[in-house]
């Protein structure tokens, strides 16, 4: 597994896109930081930019850890207001990424391998589902299209010791500038 994170953390740094299992589905992603990078995700899924996308982040990447999921509980996004997110998010990010209202999905995996390539990174990796827009998201890697895995630059390889048992996208919940919630997907 070390060399599986040494040389997705080496393509990160080379502007890469990916293919990558995440704490719940296969994602495609890439540095959060790097506005190229995001723009090409756009461009790989055939994807509106109106659709925004979200980060995985370490919770040490998050001024407070009320963002954070127990272990146990489903994975979580959180689409917060730009007033939380700004003030919550200790790193920088692409400003590709933001939803046209400002807001921003954020999750904090409970993945041993997104921990770890997020944390040598030093920067939250860009999420979304890996399938073409409109497209039905992956259960597993064998349902991901082989057009998809053609467009992105690394394919982290599909080893047991890296996947997660969740085949569902994560429950995402809205925050409201005055703190209320709404779950958008339980």
């Amino acid at each position: 597994m070390e060399q599986i994170i040494q040389q997705t953390v080496e393509a990160l740094q080379r502007d890469a896109t990916l293919l990558y299992p995440t704490d719940t589905i296969w994602g495609i992603g890439c540095d959060a930081r790097n506005t190229a990078a995001v723009e090409r995700l756009y461009t790989i899924k055939g994807r509106d930019h109106s659709k925004s996308m979200l980060i995985l982040c370490a919770s040490e990447q998050m001024e407070s850890g009320k963002w954070r999921v127990k272990n146990g509980e489903r994975p979580t996004t959180y689409i917060l207001p730009e007033t939380i997110w700004r003030r919550e998010l200790k790193v920088a990010i692409a400003d590709n990424l933001c939803a046209a209202d400002g807001t921003l999905g954020i999750r904090i995996p409970n993945h041993p391998f997104c921990q770890e390539v997020i944390r040598r990174l030093g920067a939250p990796l860009v999420s979304t589902s890996a399938n073409l827009s409109g497209h039905p998201s992956p259960k597993n890697y064998h349902e991901i299209e082989d057009e998809l895995r053609r467009r992105v630059d690394f394919c982290v390889p599909p080893l047991p010791a890296l996947l997660s048992e969740e085949t569902r996208g994560s429950r995402i919940v809205k925050v409201n500038p005055d703190g209320t919630t709404t779950v958008i997907r339980p």
